[in-house]
């Protein structure tokens, strides 16, 4: 539970129709089953008694033995710390002024009956005739005698951890999901985190893909974790068949799904509530609402060993298809983007080609603007110009680049260029940041006054990794006239090269593959026997860790430690957890420092959920002190 995580699980017992004891037997060895860091524990609808009950529902005798099962339950469970979410009947007593029976959720914790959650949608057509039996939930919540204990009910009860604020649950029972005023709409806005479903849901082709995506789809919405078990074996197949189906989904992703016609604990993952409380703060149309009533409850502290999965790649998506998919995508919008400034301005294309990845992407995204457009390729006017640091590789790729897409290519040596400047300026011409930063300088001079010189538009090649590290030339490859790749990552970067490669095949196929297998280098300093000298991961990390800490922090908010802990699940077996941390260290510090180059940005597209533009996505000082973080990231 350490840095907002819970762990969670969705079972289903094996149970007898109305065999009230049977079933309370099987509930209480799957608790006993759950590990026992598990915080929230979910069962299905009515599985005290069994749902396929029918009239028997209005025998005392089936209520009382549910009652009597719960209140076993109760005492067998006064050790566990789980917060146990159980279905059964509940017959109102007559003092209440209703005297109704309502299929309820029954919310335990340690021996304690917290609360009971009465269903509100009733259903009564089709397959299903609830209406015969239950009531829908009352409109006030009242304190009832109940298994031995007293306890609120009602259909609004917030359940709320004391020692894990973040925590705040909310019960809604099968039928309340599929209707059109969900409770659970509700009791998020009232400022539930996550959402208990207690489940009948029979089974019929397709229904469980429906089923999947209502609970995907409800866990975005509410922008919360969703915990949802399902009746299975053992209901009564008379007319229907129980599957089973436990699911459990965060923000609109399924973390755990059971294997339908099975039973046990067959979903159990871990939530992770600072994210969501996150996203709530920042999404300012997630409004709040005053809970009805909150019943209060502490569980004890302890770190999780996370297995829910987590992409050590967040910007690209593990599946194959799913990875074409982005891909086109992705150029699509640079290209789109690239085009409405082009027609706006009338302007023609100049683009700095290194014979590395990032121009070569920009390259390939001004490509496809020109054929959106209908223009000549041959009027992209691509530039390479070598200098102290270039390899013959790189130059022959750009070269080739060039060929393959059909664009013009202009090669100017700037050696002597940069080489008298320096001298202009009493510099001794050894390497330093002023003898590599006069190169990039020089090159952006160039473009920009041969865009001049044509009526062109320079179009920026820096990718979304530089600029949150800052490894660029303020006023140098920093600046363009419209940045294509300013919201694309270097560990996207690399697939989106990839994937144009295996698309378009031949010659360009040969080009960007042979740019792929380059290393990434800024080439600014001398190459050492022909061979690239400068390699950029040596100097600032590596690019999939420093895409890793980009993603959470700006996506989820997550701090230092949130970082370093992620990070070694992420990358457990690939990096070591004092690599980790001292490359996040440096991420913390390159970002802090080089904020006033991303104050200042040329426009650009954005393709994603996380961006860096100072217009749109990402307003700091670039004074800003790292103080907090730093220290943070030391004390790991």
């Amino acid at each position: 539970m350490k840095d907002g995580f819970l762990r969670v699980a969705a079972a289903t017992p094996h149970i007898r129709v109305a065999d009230c004891e049977y079933n309370a037997t099987q509930v209480r060895q799957l608790v006993q089953e759950a590990p026992a860091d598990t915080t929230l524990l979910v069962f299905p609808e009515l599985c005290l008694t069994g749902y396929t009950c029918g009239d028997l529902f209005f025998q005392p005798a089936l209520l009382k033995g549910a009652e009597q099962a719960l209140q076993q339950l109760l005492a067998a469970t006064v050790g566990v710390d789980a917060v146990l979410v159980i279905g059964l009947p509940v017959a109102a007593p007559a003092a209440t002024g209703t005297g109704k029976l309502y299929n309820c959720a029954a919310v335990c914790q340690r021996g304690v009956l917290l609360g009971l959650v009465p269903k509100t949608l009733i259903p009564n057509y089709a397959e299903f005739y609830e209406g015969r039996y239950f009531s829908p939930a009352p409109e006030r919540t009242e304190t009832i005698p109940f298994a031995g204990q007293e306890a609120p009910m009602g259909a609004g009860l917030l359940f709320s951890c004391r020692t894990l604020p973040d925590f705040v649950l909310g019960v809604e029972i099968c039928e309340d999901l599929w209707g059109l005023d969900q409770p659970s709409r509700r009791l998020a806005e009232a400022g539930a985190t996550v959402v208990a479903n207690l489940s009948a849901s029979d089974e019929s082709i397709g229904k469980g893909e429906y089923r999947r995506q209502l609970v995907s789809t409800q866990s975005a919405r509410l922008l919360c974790g969703y915990v949802y078990a399902d009746a299975g074996a053992g209901e009564s197949s008379t007319d229907l068949v129980f599957s089973g189906h436990n699911l459990i989904a965060e923000n609109g992703v399924v973390l755990a799904e059971s294997d339908r016609f099975t039973t046990g604990l067959t979903a159990v993952t871990e939530l992770d509530l600072s994210r969501l409380v996150y996203d709530r703060r920042r999404i300012n149309t997630f409004r709040g609402a005053p809970p009805p009533q909150t019943v209060s409850f502490d569980l004890p502290l302890h770190e999780l060993t996370l297995t829910r999965p987590m992409s050590p790649l967040p910007f690209v998506p593990a599946d194959t298809a799913a990875q074409a998919r982005r891909c086109e995508e992705v150029l699509t919008i640079q290209a789109a983007g690239l085009e409405q400034r082009l027609r706006c301005t009338g302007s023609r294309a100049v683009i700095g080609l290194s014979g590395g990845l990032d121009s070569a992407l920009a390259l390939l995204a001004t490509v496809r603007a020109y054929n959106r457009m209908a223009l000549p390729l041959a009027e992209i006017q691509a530039v390479t110009m070598p200098c102290f640091g270039t390899t013959g590789r790189t130059l022959n790729n750009a070269r080739a680049l060039a060929a393959a897409c059909g664009v013009s290519l202009t090669e100017i040596v700037i050696g002597d260029s940069v080489t008298r400047h320096l001298a202009d300026i009493g510099h001794s011409g050894a390497p330093d940041v002023t003898y590599e930063n006069a190169q990039a300088r020089e090159r952006t001079q160039v473009l920009m006054d041969m865009a001049n010189q044509s009526g062109a538009l320079v179009v920026g090649t820096g990718d979304l990794s530089e600029l949150a590290l800052g490894w660029a030339t303020y006023n140098g490859d920093h600046m363009s006239m419209y940045g294509v790749n300013a919201a694309v990552p270097k560990t996207l970067v690399r697939h989106l090269v990839k994937y144009e490669a295996e698309r378009c095949g031949g010659a360009l196929a040969a080009a960007l593959n042979d740019i792929l297998d380059t290393p990434v280098s800024p080439e600014l300093l001398p190459p050492e026997n022909g061979v690239i000298s400068q390699k950029t991961e040596q100097l600032v990390g590596p690019y999939e860790l420093h895409d890793f800490f980009l993603y959470h922090m700006l996506r989820f908010g997550a701090g230092p430690s949130r970082l370093y802990r992620l990070a070694r699940h992420a990358f457990a077996g690939k990096f070591p957890p004092e690599e980790i941390k001292g490359w996040l260290l440096t991420f913390l510090r390159r970002f802090f420092t080089q904020q006033f180059k991303r104050s200042c940005l040329p426009d650009g597209p954005r393709v994603g959920s996380v961006s860096l533009s100072p217009r749109g996505d990402w307003r700091m000082p670039s004074d800003a002190s790292a103080a907090l973080w730093l220290a943070e990231a030391e004390a790991l």
